[in-house]
């Protein structure tokens, strides 16, 4: 395709970025040259070191392994069977193994990592576990990598920490060449919309369980991811525009034709680009500056999953660039949201793949300037390559053609000429209060400016005790605190969501504001969220009360308490026994995570 012009303003931050990382960049880099200089073959590992690390191969792949002419695939596996993403996953080393046997190479199972859902924890005690899971992943995966036994990895993970853990990773050996695997999403249940209307009646105690259990079946109901744009949808959309997925590969349902051959094509493109070949490329040289502005690009574009303000800063600062949620706010002036997908609209990202999915998407930011043509990537080219998609051809052969030049459902996919909103919703507020994120995609017009009087709370629970007990009647703002990553992990708070929302739709003017996190299944209430710094660090929320007025104001970009200064700042700030959260559900193995877990701002994590 014809290259454009990158947008200045796109341009300006991608060299902000640079310039603010040069230092950190350069140490990076240097560290990833000397492992590539010291080697990655298993001729360095001592006889008894290598015996064990081919022990239990099939006799061709052994002779193989010891002959050392090979390349060795790692694979890095994050299956488990509860998981419904991850579920498909369990066939996947097998197919993995035949196909790097094809390729002339041979693949091992590196190693496996935990694979929470957050769904199956939402609203329970092991959620506060979910946060600090991407570093235990990045650690797991650590290990699984430190046999030096691999010439490359393949990911196999898809949901909300588990793809960003993976990712922190494969920099941490950024030497190795890398690609990553989806399984994809399941396909379509019961609409979300729908769904999300079943869970308000819920909330105001106008059906029961059973009718609840129902619709939640209805809804996640095979293998595959849930089909919302949440976190884990986000994440693929994020492997493919930062070059680390084929061509295509994010949004194919699981066990299909298609599927499987995009798996066993993943390996041999990982085979392929090894440092025994002519094509090596290790994933520390792709994921650049360039790289890191296209995936915020993309998040603002689709209005993706506001977790990723954490995560990308993380996976980012793992590869030595430093990236801020102002690049994020200022990366979202300019760019259009081109995707309504639940909970910014009605489709699942079904629809969104069928209407021309990450093809189209990418064909028309590069059209307007908006991404960097001139990446690395896993497929050898720039990103034009990614405005193809993958086809099983009639001989049963797999091929890329170029993808629709149009979309197939404007509802779904607008091309930038009439994109949904000028810009991608991510905003920055700053105020009195702290930082927080706010994303109002999803959120209409009229709410982007809310001042209401505070209603202070400590927990999700004791919100929910409130309105059953009548006491939320009329405008108010929740404080919710004493939720960031040092008080409790900072689990996801989305049991707050059908109550505001009944509340909210009964005519009152509400929102929310918490040092704790949303996902990108937040919808329609204004949430400012991660608020930084965070209660239980002696931040600024810890000294709003209750009745405090308080502006979050949206197009100002502002998060104030109107409260005088001399007053505000003389307050004692709030305590609260956070012992609690402490013990059961494996909380006593995290007291290290919480007690030094950086900033959300700083992405949240230990590493």
């Amino acid at each position: 395709m014809t290259t454009v012009t990158i947008h200045p303003k796109i341009e300006a931050i991608t060299d902000r970025i640079r310039a603010r990382s040069e230092t950190s960049r350069a140490a990076y880099l240097g560290r990833i040259a000397a492992a590539r200089e010291a080697g990655v073959r298993r001729a360095h590992l001592a006889c008894g070191n290598l015996a064990h690390g081919f022990a239990a191969c099939g006799g061709e792949d052994k002779a193989a392994l010891k002959g050392d002419v090979v390349p060795n695939l790692g694979i890095i596996t994050a299956y488990n069977d509860m998981l419904s993403a991850h579920q498909p996953y369990e066939g996947y080393p097998e197919i993995i193994r035949a196909a790097a046997r094809e390729a002339g190479g041979v693949a091992q199972v590196a190693g496996g990592v935990p694979a929470m859902c957050d769904g199956v924890t939402q609203g329970q005690a092991g959620m506060e576990l979910s946060l600090f899971s991407r570093d235990v992943i990045a650690m797991a995966t650590g290990i699984g990598l430190s046999h030096a036994m691999f010439d490359a990895a393949v990911y196999l993970g898809i949901c909300d920490k588990i793809v960003p853990g993976l990712l922190i990773a494969a920099l941490t050996f950024g030497h190795l060449p890398a690609v990553f695997v989806p399984a994809g999403p399941m396909t379509s249940g019961m609409p979300n919309d729908e769904k999300a209307k079943i869970r308000q009646l819920y909330a105001e105690g106008k059906i029961g369980r059973d009718a609840l259990l129902e619709a939640e079946s209805a809804s996640y109901h095979g293998p595959g991811t849930c089909t919302f744009y949440g976190t884990a949808n986000t994440n693929q959309m994020l492997m493919e525009i930062m070059g680390l997925h084929l061509p295509g590969a994010s949004f194919v349902n699981p066990n299909t034709p298609l599927r499987d051959a995009l798996t066993r094509a993943a390996a041999k493109r990982a085979l392929a680009i090894t440092a025994l070949g002519n094509e090596y490329t290790p994933i520390g040289e792709i994921i650049d500056e360039r790289a890191v502005v296209n995936g915020v690009v993309g998040l603002n574009a689709t209005g993706g999953s506001t977790n990723h303000t954490l995560h990308l800063v993380a996976m980012a600062r793992a590869a030595g660039i430093v990236l801020t949620w102002d690049d994020f706010s200022e990366i979202s002036d300019v760019v259009p949201l081109l995707a309504r997908v639940y909970p910014n609209g009605l489709a699942d990202v079904n629809h969104f793949h069928a209407a021309g999915g990450m093809a189209f998407l990418i064909r028309e930011l590069l059209g307007a300037g908006l991404l960097h043509e001139d990446v690395t990537t896993v497929w050898g080219t720039g990103l034009s390559g990614y405005t193809a998609e993958p086809r099983i051809e009639a001989d049963g052969t797999l091929a890329w053609r170029e993808g629709p030049v149009a979309s197939l459902d404007e509802k779904v996919l607008a091309p930038v000429g009439k994109a949904f909103q000028p810009t991608g919703g991510l905003k920055v507020l700053k105020g009195n209060v702290g930082r927080a994120v706010i994303k109002i995609s999803a959120v209409k017009p009229d709410r982007h400016v809310i001042e209401a009087p505070a209603k202070v709370f400590h927990s999700q629970d004791a919100l929910q005790a409130a309105f059953k007990r009548g006491e939320l009647d009329g405008d108010f703002v929740a404080v919710i605190r004493f939720q960031g990553p040092r008080a409790n992990g900072m689990p996801e708070l989305h049991k707050l969501t059908p109550t505001l929302g009944v509340l909210q739709d009964r005519g009152h003017r509400v929102a929310l504001v918490t040092d704790g996190r949303m996902s990108g299944a937040s919808g329609k209430v204004p949430a400012a969220i991660h608020v930084s710094p965070e209660a239980a660090s002696g931040g600024p929320i810890g000294r709003v009360r209750d009745g405090d007025l308080i502006r979050l104001d949206c197009v100002a970009g502002t998060l104030e308490v109107l409260v005088p200064a001399e007053e505000f700042d003389a307050r004692p700030l709030a305590e609260q026994d956070l012992a609690a959260n402490g013990f059961g559900t494996g909380r006593e193995l995290f007291a290290m995570f919480r007690g030094n877990a950086a900033s959300a701002e700083l992405g949240a994590g230990v590493l």
